[in-house]
């Protein structure tokens, strides 16, 4: 696995791409855009890949997403992918106000138009006519040509993953994949996807975030930090097929039932077994930290190790990029 992480920061980056860091990524949020911060990106790194990672598809045209995608090219040249998730159907509707019906067969759409957006040459007109959009751009301007940006979807359930399969040139994996995710779920969807588009699966990029949380003078405040940030994404009914296939439904329920009662969100973490914190999680000491990475038969290619984020305070995050540095310095850029 080579590393990067979540976008650090300026100053902390720098320190990263010394270390090995070979990618950044963005997500995003009600008062953070991944464009924005993937320009800053641009910026501040020399060699690393940046991009969204995730970017949410259907809050902005393809239109939008390709032009944003031509500007961070111009920025940072060879260096820039595209991560697209298609985020709730809630937050589609209530936050975005955009339709997100059929989100497979949408994404589908969205990927093919912007990937028509940016392999066109200057002149050429650019039609697509689908379900979910229609264009007929004819930019009388010099601003085109074909820029090689790959686009990953942040892809969970099989039919996002056979989407990737067909469309994109891989996935960008929650920090919740398991290796058996990877192995029984993943590979074989791609491998359809691909299968349906005539493509080869084995060149489909499969990056993913890892929850680290790495502190060798309170290891289990780390330990506590990464079991309460995997409680929190458990909260949430999306990923009840992977937590079916690890048969950890008691533990869930526990944590839901704790949820939805307003208990100390702090406490959450207990619901966590040593199971699946060692099947989802990098965290503790460094030594640790060394073992549990060891343990994984199936790291992504690119593993973007993210700090925990759920009650974990922008000061205590900066504490645990500071371990990944001194931590994953010492191991090397491939682990």
């Amino acid at each position: 696995m080579r590393w990067g992480t979540p976008w650090p920061g300026a100053e902390p980056a720098r320190r990263c791409e010394q270390a090995g860091a070979v990618a950044f990524c963005a997500g995003e949020f009600a008062d953070h855009s991944a464009y924005v911060t993937a320009a800053e990106m641009a910026g501040a790194t020399d060699t690393a890949l940046i991009g969204p990672g995730i970017a949410y598809a259907f809050a902005r045209s393809p239109f939008v997403h390709a032009a944003s995608v031509r500007q961070l090219d111009r920025a940072a040249p060879g260096r820039v992918f595209l991560g697209l998730g298609a985020g709730t159907a809630r937050m589609n509707r209530d936050w975005f106000g955009v339709d997100s019906s059929h989100p497979a067969p949408r994404m589908r759409e969205l990927v093919t138009c912007i990937r028509a957006l940016l392999d066109a040459e200057n002149g050429e007109r650019i039609r697509f006519a689908g379900d979910y959009y229609r264009i007929d751009a004819d930019i009388r301007a010099p601003v085109l040509g074909r820029i090689d940006v790959p686009i990953l979807l942040g892809a969970f359930n099989i039919h996002m993953l056979r989407t990737a399969g067909e469309v994109a040139d891989g996935v960008l994996g929650h920090g919740l994949f398991t290796d058996r995710w990877w192995d029984e779920v993943v590979d074989p969807n791609l491998r359809t996807g691909a299968g349906r588009a005539g493509r080869d699966a084995s060149a489909l990029r499969r990056w993913g975030w890892v929850i680290t949380a790495v502190d060798d003078e309170d290891p289990q405040r780390a330990i506590d930090d990464a079991k309460r940030q995997i409680a929190f994404y458990l909260t949430v009914r999306t990923y009840d097929s992977l937590v079916e296939l690890h048969g950890w439904q008691d533990e869930t329920a526990a944590i839901r039932a704790d949820f939805a009662a307003g208990r100390d969100p702090r406490g959450l973490g207990r619901h966590v077994s040593e199971e699946m914190l060692w099947a989802m999680a990098v965290c503790g000491d460094a030594e640790q930290a060394g073992e549990m990475l060891a343990r994984r038969r199936r790291l992504p290619d690119i593993g973007f190790l993210s700090p925990p984020g759920f009650l974990v305070s922008p000061r205590r995050r900066k504490h645990y990029v500071e371990q990944i540095i001194n931590t994953f310095g010492r191991i090397g850029a491939v682990l």
